[in-house]
């Protein structure tokens, strides 16, 4: 526990480094604030359920550390602006595809999703858990290109424009949302393919050990 309450720490000033950084003169400040409150809203419903008791793996906590950071960097130049152009180069594309990568990210919160079920239903099979958190990521993604639509037609043109991050291509929230959902899927596939491994693989030489001197202690498994 102790490990895991330094891990987390360390994760917590990693993204405040992060974020004093960025805060140094914004490309749009206007776009600063937007970009960052959804942020801060995800950090917020973090720390509350942390608070409130409810905890996620050290992997939960890294991945969405690093889309804290890679939003809060999109934040400061606005992500049409971020200087991703070898990336782009390279996949000999004409726009900008940072934002895709955070759209990506995004698809990082069906872990701690996946986790949560788990920890309020132990009897919800794996699959369903994996389904909550795929959909909830899914349903989260259209409701975010709502929001984000409002946004570009509430504030000023140069604002929602930046704050859309379309580049003009006339599907952008389409392909963001299917960046977000193919997000969710590597997660949960990667995370499923490890967790399998490790549940179908033979017991170490350790675990061998610790089961041999439960039982010369008398140990029994508790009857359910």
């Amino acid at each position: 526990m102790a490990g895991d309450k330094r891990w987390l720490l360390f994760l917590v000033g990693v993204y405040l480094a992060v974020f004093a950084v960025c805060a140094v003169s914004p490309t749009d400040r206007v776009t600063w604030w937007a970009e960052n409150a959804t942020v801060w809203v995800f950090v917020g419903w973090t720390a509350l359920l942390y608070a409130k008791g409810v905890r996620f793996s050290r992997t939960a906590y890294t991945l969405m550390t690093l889309f804290f950071c890679l939003h809060t960097i999109g934040g400061h130049y606005t992500f049409s602006e971020v200087p991703f152009g070898w990336v782009s180069d390279w996949l000999g594309a004409e726009r900008n595809h940072y934002d895709r990568l955070c759209h990506f990210m995004v698809g990082v919160f069906a872990l701690p999703i996946y986790e949560w079920v788990r920890q309020r239903c132990a009897a919800c099979p794996r699959g369903l858990a994996y389904g909550v958190g795929w959909l909830g990521i899914v349903a989260f993604a259209g409701l975010f290109e709502i929001f984000e639509w409002l946004y570009a037609v509430c504030a000023s043109p140069d604002a929602g424009v930046a704050f859309l991050g379309s580049q003009g291509d006339p599907w952008d929230a389409q392909k963001d949302m299917l960046a977000d959902t193919l997000g969710a899927t590597v997660t949960l596939g990667v995370h499923g393919l490890i967790t399998g491994w490790r549940a179908g693989r033979p017991a170490s030489s350790a675990d061998r050990g610790d089961a041999s001197r439960r039982a010369r202690r008398g140990w029994r498994r508790p009857r359910r």
